[in-house]
């Protein structure tokens, strides 16, 4: 079974975007497996991760393409969160979805991608996913 760990935010766009990368991959759909996570770096209401209308959507496409998913949820460091669970399912590929952010922003405010690309061995598949 090939293992992807994906990482997604609030976005649908960029949680569509992710699941449509990785549903172009050429492999047997049905030898896939997908964990999506998502990071509540805020939670004061106590959702889950089945609540996130990313998380959904991604599952949504995902699904319809015959690819195994299961949810994941965590809270703090989105970039840690991801790393930390690509290492516990000795993931085979990495995804995420970049955003558009200027360099002062990405100094002030950190990338998640940089941090995931900078913080593994793993491949890690990069997607663009424009803001809705």
């Amino acid at each position: 079974m090939y293992e992807i760990v994906a990482g997604i935010d609030k976005s649908e766009a960029r949680g569509t975007a992710i699941a449509e990368a990785i549903t172009e991959i050429p492999m047997d759909a049905s030898q896939v497996r997908v964990t999506l996570l998502h990071d509540f770096e805020e939670n004061p209401e106590g959702a889950s991760v089945d609540q996130v209308a990313s998380v959904r959507r991604a599952r949504e496409v995902l699904e319809e393409a015959g690819v195994e998913v299961a949810l994941e949820e965590s809270s703090g460091e989105p970039a840690d969160a991801i790393l930390r669970l690509a290492d516990e399912q000795d993931a085979d590929m990495i995804v995420v979805a970049g955003r558009k952010r200027t360099p002062t922003g990405k100094v002030l405010f950190g990338s998640v991608t940089q941090s995931v690309i900078l913080g593994t061995d793993r491949s890690v598949l990069v997607c663009s996913g424009e803001e809705e």
